[in-house]
């Protein structure tokens, strides 16, 4: 059994001092002010706010076939020292995910090597709906309308309406294919990282996105990055996420870092960047997701076209929003909407998403006063860099716990050998 002491728990819409027991099932026991039995583990955490486990809908691990860049395992550790108790992962791996015996495989993977909990996506393709129809317990279909790391674009009105009604949810990748080719070809010429943001304009994610509404279904906005766009999913009143690379970094970093600031869709104006933040605030956007899509150094070197697209994300979320709480941009209660209590309800997940009675025992402890500065050397992530190296964050991850396990304490990963488990979805 573990018992974390006088620590604050958020009770309604404010933070009291509780004291949470966990028994040897990984499930919470009792959360209560006094009368706790003891524990074999007592961790005292006064001082210290109890989050529910922070829950990160997109991430990239890149097992199996690229795990020059990322594994279940470094994953997984990088997840933990950033307080995320669960993650899903993305199909477009070597070989994609878009069978059930592929599906199987990469089962075994992840149950072999994640520390955190973890779901799997399936993939979207032209010839395999029959396929994701027989999955069982995934999140949902990952759908991509323009094409990105790995083969996976889909163009066929007809094919993405099917996935669309097939009663699966469905996480969009909105990039229009055939405006990015115009717009490709219109900077041929040109070989520099600030194109990206010109190629894959906000007019390209506009009308992705305009699209897939037009055709309907079961479908999330994943890693929104305009106002325009959120303006239409407002008012359609769909279901988005936005990264935080999104949040705090602007096309300017293109400039600054090159292809280590190069992702899809790319990083935006600052006008963007505001509307975003509206978005949050408004509750327009229903999750924060890092879309976690790290690449080597080396590869991050090469020329602007031959360099892959994607930054590491998991380690660093919740230092950033958590600085972000300090600063009066959003509060405490928001980032837990937005992190844990949302996707656990939007993806159906069984038992996460709250610290109560008979939940799963994921949480992550955080000391809003401690100060840090992100560095490259600090991150766990087989890659090794961040773009926020060098940032200085108010606000840091103090210990995580997944299933009544502590993982993360005290800077280090703790229980490697503990293995994080398969999350369970109540829908298909």
């Amino acid at each position: 059994m573990l018992l974390i002491k006088n620590c604050k728990v958020l009770a309604g819409n404010e933070f009291l001092e509780r004291s949470i027991l966990i028994g040897d099932d990984g499930k919470i026991e009792k959360v209560a002010t006094s009368g706790l039995k003891t524990a074999d583990v007592v961790v005292d955490a006064a001082g210290k706010y109890a989050l529910p486990g922070l829950i990160d809908i997109h991430v990239h691990f890149r097992e199996p076939g690229m795990t020059q860049k990322e594994d279940f395992l470094t994953g997984s550790r990088a997840a933990a020292a950033g307080g995320v108790t669960t993650i899903f992962d993305m199909p477009n791996t070597r070989p994609a995910t878009t069978t059930v015996q592929l599906l199987e495989e990469k089962r075994k993977l992840a149950a072999a090597k994640c520390v955190v909990n973890y779901g799997l996506y399936m993939g979207a393709t032209a010839t395999n709906l029959e396929e994701v129809e027989k999955a069982r317990n995934i999140p949902g279909v990952k759908l991509y309308m323009g094409s990105t790391t790995g083969d996976m674009a889909m163009t066929d009105k007809e094919k993405i309406r099917d996935f669309f009604h097939s009663g699966r949810k469905i996480v969009v990748h909105a990039e229009d294919e055939e405006l990015m080719k115009r717009n490709m070809e219109n900077f041929k010429g040109e070989n520099n990282s600030e194109i990206h943001a010109k190629i894959r304009s906000g007019e390209v994610a506009l009308a992705a996105v305009k699209e897939a509404i037009s055709i309907g279904g079961d479908i999330h906005i994943t890693h929104s990055s305009t106002k325009e766009e959120m303006k239409m999913i407002k008012a359609k009143g769909i279901t988005c996420d936005v990264t935080p690379h999104h949040l705090f970094l602007t096309a300017d970093e293109l400039k600054k870092q090159g292809n280590y600031a190069k992702m899809n869709p790319p990083l935006r104006s600052r006008e963007d960047v505001e509307a975003l933040w509206m978005a949050v605030n408004d509750g327009t956007v229903n999750c924060i997701a890092t879309d976690h899509a790290p690449h080597t150094a080396e590869e991050k070197e090469k020329g602007y076209r031959e360099a892959p697209s994607g930054v590491p994300g998991v380690q660093t979320m919740l230092s950033l929003l958590l600085d972000a709480v300090n600063k009066k941009r959003l509060t405490l209660q928001q980032l837990i909407r937005l992190t844990s209590e949302n996707p656990a309800s939007l993806f159906s997940i069984k038992n996460k998403g709250k610290l109560a009675v008979a939940a799963d025992a994921d949480i992550t402890l955080v000391d809003l006063k401690e100060e840090k500065t992100i560095k490259n050397d600090d991150m766990l992530s087989k890659c090794g860099w961040t773009p926020f190296n060098g940032w200085k964050v108010k606000g840091a991850v103090a210990a995580t716990i997944v299933n009544g396990t502590v993982v993360y304490d005290e800077g280090a990963i703790m229980n490697e050998k503990t293995k994080g488990k398969e999350a369970i979805f109540n829908g298909k």
